[in-house]
């Protein structure tokens, strides 16, 4: 767990439960802005495994209220009964319906998810295989065949965060039969969808 304390007029703090997907920009984010966040990641590819995700979500949302902290919650529309849990756990979660939206606000996401792209981050790309293969299980022509019913490329976002992970993100694309294109992406929407929910956090009892 990472912490980062506002300076020079101290905030009250919070706690930031939420997927790892964009840990790197995220805790580039909190430290600009001298946000007074502390983090808790959850594995990105909970989102392949409800039942998981419900157990650890919640799991980490106690342990948390138990130590006393006020939680605000990174994650989209990635559980159908995610509003549930935030009621339950009396917090709020970041605006989108998943972490692309966050990050590329949602006329891009759009525009290119109606072109047929499956978005690829680092985290998901170095991780690929093994992740794929948990999923959907090791017949190659099987996963091809569920990608290609329902995309056209893959479409790597590359982030100021980010390591040269271009040899992983050509594996992936192989991997599914796909083309591989690419995005440099800014933090700029991230950064609003981060400083709404704290702002909104921070504004609600208890």
């Amino acid at each position: 767990m990472k912490t980062f304390t506002l300076n020079p007029e101290p905030q009250p703090a919070l706690t930031l439960v939420g997927c790892g997907i964009l840990r790197k920009e995220v805790d580039r984010l909190i430290e600009k802005n001298h946000w007074n966040v502390h983090t808790h990641y959850l594995n990105s590819a909970l989102h392949n495994y409800l039942n998981r995700l419900s157990t650890e979500l919640n799991q980490a949302l106690e342990e948390r209220e138990k130590l006393g902290e006020k939680t605000v919650v990174f994650y989209g529309s990635c559980h159908p009964l995610m509003e549930n849990y935030l009621e339950g756990h009396h917090t709020c979660r970041t605006q989108g319906q998943n972490c692309i939206v966050m990050l590329l606000g949602y006329e891009r996401f759009m525009q290119e998810l109606e072109q047929g792209a499956y978005f690829l981050l680092e985290d998901w790309a170095l991780t690929w295989e093994p992740m794929i293969t948990a999923c959907f299980g090791n017949n190659n022509a099987v996963v091809r065949e569920i990608f290609h019913s329902s995309h056209k490329y893959i479409l790597a976002l590359r982030t100021p965060c980010n390591s040269d992970f271009t040899s992983a993100a050509e594996a992936a694309a192989r991997f599914v039969d796909l083309p591989l294109r690419w995005q440099d992406v800014d933090l700029s929407h991230l950064e609003l969808v981060l400083a709404d929910a704290i702002q909104r956090r921070l504004a609600a009892e208890p």
